[in-house]
């Protein structure tokens, strides 16, 4: 009898089993017929148009920002480049010699040169030696005709005197290297040369060397 009943229950035990394979198979099937449906109907697509959309929309995102980034690093390197010429400086005059630096006495200079001397043939060409505004041109006594250029970079006024003709009259934007005129020796002189000051704030002059080295020129 003990037997028996055993056999009986793993008989059951197993139909269960076979039954709830059988349901749980059902269930699949069904849960899975159930979503096949549901994506064929576009349940849960994600449509070709949409990525379509997607791509276009980053794609133009993209392209504004490298063209922001472009138009950036262009106005950086004009702002560059601005600053750079606005800084710049160059001799006035060329085949010229020194013939008188700051603070040498002599009988023209009692009391000490005011500026440097650039000697040279009468007519050459004077340029600007760095952008500015010209605030002065006119004849002025011992420095006959002289003009002032009041610089854009700094606070300093340029001084150019004893020329012989000037070529730019008060209000005129110069930049460095533009013609403002040409040598001479009107005024106070003793043969055609150009003199240049160089005046902080516009105020008393002071040796122009140094500026001109911080700038790289050497006279």
């Amino acid at each position: 009898m003990a037997m028996v009943g055993a056999v009986a229950l793993v008989m059951a035990g197993l139909g269960s089993a076979v039954i709830s394979s059988r349901s749980d198979s059902g269930t699949l099937g069904g849960d899975y017929q159930a979503l096949s449906a549901d994506v064929s109907n576009g349940g849960f697509d994600v449509s070709r148009d949409f990525d379509r959309e997607l791509l276009a929309e980053q794609t133009d995102a993209q392209a504004a920002q490298l063209l922001q980034s472009q138009q950036d690093l262009q106005a950086a390197t004009q702002a560059k480049a601005d600053e750079l010429k606005a800084n710049q400086w160059v001799l006035p005059v060329t085949g010229y010699r020194i013939t008188g630096r700051y603070g040498v006495t002599n009988s023209l200079w009692g009391k000490g040169h005011s500026g440097l001397d650039f000697a040279g043939p009468s007519g050459s060409t004077i340029s600007s030696i760095a952008s500015g505004t010209v605030i002065a041109a006119s004849y002025s006594g011992n420095c006959g005709n002289m003009t002032q250029v009041k610089l854009d970079a700094e606070d300093i006024v340029l001084m150019y005197c004893h020329q012989s003709r000037q070529t730019v009259t008060v209000g005129q934007h110069v930049t460095a290297g533009e013609t403002i005129g040409y040598t001479g020796s009107t005024g106070r002189s003793t043969g055609p040369h150009l003199h240049v000051e160089v005046k902080p704030g516009g105020g008393k002059s002071v040796d122009p060397e140094p500026y001109f080295h911080d700038h790289n020129v050497y006279p």
